[in-house]
């Protein structure tokens, strides 16, 4: 039991253990739901027995302390008779626990926080949890020692958590599988931007401080949360379709940014033509100084950048993510190829419409090189091999065969139709290889076995 938690009295003790905790004394003895979703390479990620449909998070945020206290409202439903279930969270101090209003009990240990409600909840049944909170939330490091959770800047912080990163700043189920849409508020001294995904829903100022509003409308992967707060140029534009795209930048980053990211909805369009209708209602990206993070994230529409890596490729492969990751998000996360491929199947395809160089010769250079072959990117040996050279580069090989095989009428059909088939849900590796094979009319077993699965390099026709 939580030592914050007040002992009940003896009568509600005795009238719990009378009523067998039954939601609605229905009679139901609940269990309580899984500590993890058995992802292959993260076992204990996520939780089982409900599904989250929408984040509510209110955070105050001092920049000078580090010391962030939040509120998580998770509306969730049941998948099966609970007695208790588990969130994810990192470090911070868990100040208190609700189930429809009700206290609940929350222990701790480690990264698993297991809520107990004072009353079984019933296998499909819909009930809101609220978390309060409090800490100086911490980075962490990932299977492959990149930085990632909750970093802190001299004027704020930045938030970003592939894979598992954004248990640092709130409870939730963080595990790709259980996508949700968001509401996030995020209230700092006056004059400190905040930003996070989706669609702006407000800013106020009282008191001296300031709380920034955003949605996010269509579902996401906690993954793919972000949050920028600090010093940042905060600009609002148009495409011309009408899609707003919102940028923000770290004064720093601003000079050497600006071309660039006003060509973003050039690029938007680009990307459109070829994966078809933008899967978001907003669009845009973050630039911070190069020393805050090592690495470009696609972050869900607002994807983020340290200026040294904020160039026309890598904008394109985090663009193209918002279809290919975001809006199609992987089932486990041993399906990150399908992430990593397209993306990088977009880069090559840039490059011969605007570069000159031929997708074959993007092909033949990644064939030619020995790193994409120390692994089958649909099998990668462990966590930390997640993001190596295979997932990205054998990745978009195993795309062009398919293109090779099927041809390029085909092959766009299925780019496209895989894009809408299954837009704002999760898809897997099976669910890809049987799409093609639909779609194609073609048996494809041959580039699956060798390409996709293969040990070594194959000989190329």
């Amino acid at each position: 039991m939580d030592p914050r938690t007040p002992l009940r009295p003896l009568a509600a003790l005795v009238a719990l253990i009378l009523t067998g905790c039954t939601a609605g004394g229905a009679g139901v003895q609940g269990e309580p739901g899984a500590a993890g979703l058995r992802d292959p390479y993260f076992p204990k990620l996520g939780n089982g027995g409900y599904d989250v449909q929408h984040y509510d998070l209110t955070l105050d945020y001092d920049p000078a302390t580090g010391r962030l206290a939040g509120t998580a409202e998770l509306t969730a439903r049941a998948t099966q008779d609970l007695s208790a279930f588990h969130l994810d969270l990192h470090g911070l101090t868990v100040d208190s626990a609700t189930v429809d209003g009700q206290r609940a009990a929350a222990n701790r240990a480690g990264d698993e926080l297991t809520v107990r409600p004072r009353r079984d909840i019933d296998d499909g049944s819909r009930f809101v949890t609220v978390i309060r909170y409090s800490g100086v939330p911490q980075a962490v490091s990932d299977s492959d020692d990149a930085r990632e959770g909750w970093l802190r800047t001299p004027a704020g912080a930045l938030a970003v958590g592939e894979p598992s990163g954004s248990m640092a700043w709130f409870p939730g189920n963080h595990h790709p599988a259980d996508k949700a849409t968001y509401d996030i508020a995020v209230t700092v001294p006056e004059g400190v931007a905040a930003v996070a995904n989706g669609a702006r829903t407000g800013e106020r100022t009282s008191g001296g401080r300031t709380t920034h509003t955003w949605r996010s409308a269509e579902p996401m992967a906690s993954y793919l949360a972000t949050l920028a707060i600090g010093d940042l140029r905060v600009t609002t534009s148009r495409t011309a379709a009408g899609l707003p795209v919102v940028t923000a930048v770290d004064p720093k980053a601003a000079e050497e940014s600006a071309d660039l990211l006003g060509e973003l909805p050039d690029h938007l369009d680009w990307c459109i033509g070829y994966f078809g209708p933008y899967p978001f209602a907003s669009a845009g990206a973050i630039v911070v100084s190069s020393e805050r993070i090592g690495y470009a994230l696609e972050t869900q529409t607002r994807p983020v950048f340290p200026l040294d890596q904020f160039d026309e490729l890598t904008l394109v492969h985090e663009l193209a993510h918002q279809w290919f990751g975001n809006s199609v998000s992987p089932e486990s996360w041993q399906d990150i190829w399908l992430n990593e491929s397209f993306a990088t199947y977009a880069e090559w395809m840039w490059q011969e419409d605007f570069a000159d160089v031929p997708v074959e010769d993007s092909f033949e250079k990644a064939y030619e090189d020995d790193e994409n072959w120390a692994f089958p990117p649909a099998e990668p040996p462990g966590p930390g091999d997640l993001f190596a050279s295979p997932v990205y580069q054998r990745g978009a090989m195993v795309l062009h065969q398919v293109r090779t095989a099927v041809g390029d009428d085909v092959f766009f059909r299925i780019v496209r139709g895989w894009a809408s088939e299954h837009r704002h849900g999760n898809a897997s590796t099976d669910d890809f290889t049987a799409y093609a094979e639909a779609e194609s009319g073609k048996d494809l077993t041959g580039v699956w076995d060798v390409w996709l699965y293969g040990d070594g390099r194959p000989v190329t026709p």
